[in-house]
């Protein structure tokens, strides 16, 4: 598991802190008695900032329910509502399962609230055994195989009025499987189309602590906006395209990796929670792999690393943004040193150490983790 120990989040959740409370001032305004139609009172922070997380949404559902007591929820702020909790569950379902998604831990401050990410992941991909070939065409193919298990924790500490003390926490736990084909055209070139499925159960768990909070935590429950539990599931293809070539005893490689996501609930205990969302992401890579001529335990060294750049796109996209990450893309830049135990461990072709630096258009981070490569 790879641990990010520095983030630099961004200005997001200034807007964010003046959206909220506009919204809460809205439903403040509220008179039951006169009917709930909130979007007319929240109409300027509407076109200026979208719900994230859950900070606004869940708020604005919980003073909702006080102040409408028994009447209708705003369709609107269910609908919103229900957008930014899809965006939210789509995120955290494709980072805790979805494949070339490194685990780790990040964390962000900002003006009323604190936050805390955690991906504890494992599995990887791999071809099986050496290329054959097909047919007369003279290109050789090999399986693929792929699946990781994902657990994910993400926590929203609320430090400012009206919710100071209160906790938002989601949970998910993911299980990614699947396969596929690469197609060898010549000795570099290779094509890699795959499909797979991801389970995911995403579980959010709400912790009152401010008067405000324990004074409306059982109508926001009753209403299914805190503390539900969804099942999910997600379809996954994708395609590698790599070009592999060695100049003496270097190996450099350069792939790019596009993958799509589609996400839909099948169980849900939230009676407004609908999740439909679709993600992409774009993966471009540059791999080096030099052999040193040194030996640790009998088995020589290598170093290496590689330099890539992910885009994230669609629903994914805005998940972050609802995640305060506010992640449009990642740059990562990966060294490496370890043992070439290919033939020495079962399936394991390098194991030893590695670090990463990443950075985005409004972050930075670091991480260092076990290294390892396998060759079924």
């Amino acid at each position: 598991m790879k641990t990010l120990d520095e983030f630099d989040g961004s200005p997001c959740l200034e807007s964010e802190s003046g959206g909220n409370m506009d919204l809460l001032r809205a439903v403040e305004r509220l008179d039951g008695s006169k009917g709930t139609k909130l979007s007319g009172r929240s109409a300027g922070w509407t076109k200026q900032a979208r719900t994230r997380f859950l900070p606004a949404a869940a708020s604005a559902l919980v003073l909702g329910l006080t102040a409408a007591a028994h009447a209708q929820l705003p369709p609107d702020l269910v609908s919103q509502f229900n957008r930014s909790v899809v965006l939210s569950v789509d995120a955290t379902t494709v980072l805790a399962g979805g494949p070339g998604v490194s685990g780790g831990s990040f964390s962000a401050s900002r003006s009323g609230v604190d936050t805390d990410l955690n991906i504890s992941k494992f599995g990887g991909d791999g071809d099986i055994g050496d290329p054959r070939p097909l047919g007369l065409l003279g290109i050789g193919w090999q399986p693929r195989l792929e699946g990781n298990i994902g657990y994910l924790t993400y926590k929203n500490h609320f430090n400012s009025a009206p919710l100071t003390g209160d906790e938002n926490k989601y949970t998910t736990i993911a299980v990614d499987f699947g396969g596929g084909a690469r197609f060898w055209f010549g000795d570099h070139l290779s094509f890699a189309p795959t499909v797979s499925g991801i389970y995911g159960h995403t579980k959010n768990d709400y912790s009152a602590v401010s008067s405000f909070g324990r004074a409306n935590y059982a109508a926001a429950v009753q209403a299914g906006a805190i503390n539900w539990d969804v099942d999910t599931w997600t379809i996954v293809p994708g395609a590698e395209l790599s070009y592999q070539w060695t100049w003496r005893r270097t190996t450099f490689t350069l792939s790019s990796t596009f993958t799509y996501f589609h996400t839909q609930d099948f169980h849900s205990s939230s009676p407004i929670l609908n999740i439909n969302s679709d993600s992409e992401t774009w993966e471009n890579r540059f791999d080096v792999d030099v052999p040193i001529g040194v030996t640790l335990l009998n088995r020589e060294v290598h170093v290496g690393g590689y330099y890539s750049w992910t885009g994230f796109y669609g629903d994914l996209r805005q998940g972050f943004s609802e995640s305060q990450l506010e992640a449009k893309y990642v740059n990562e830049i990966h060294g490496r040193v370890v043992l070439d135990v290919l033939n020495k461990l079962w399936k394991v072709k390098w194991l030893g150490v590695g670090g990463s630096y990443f950075w985005g258009d409004q972050f930075t981070g670091w991480s260092v983790g076990v290294d390892a490569a396998f060759k079924f």
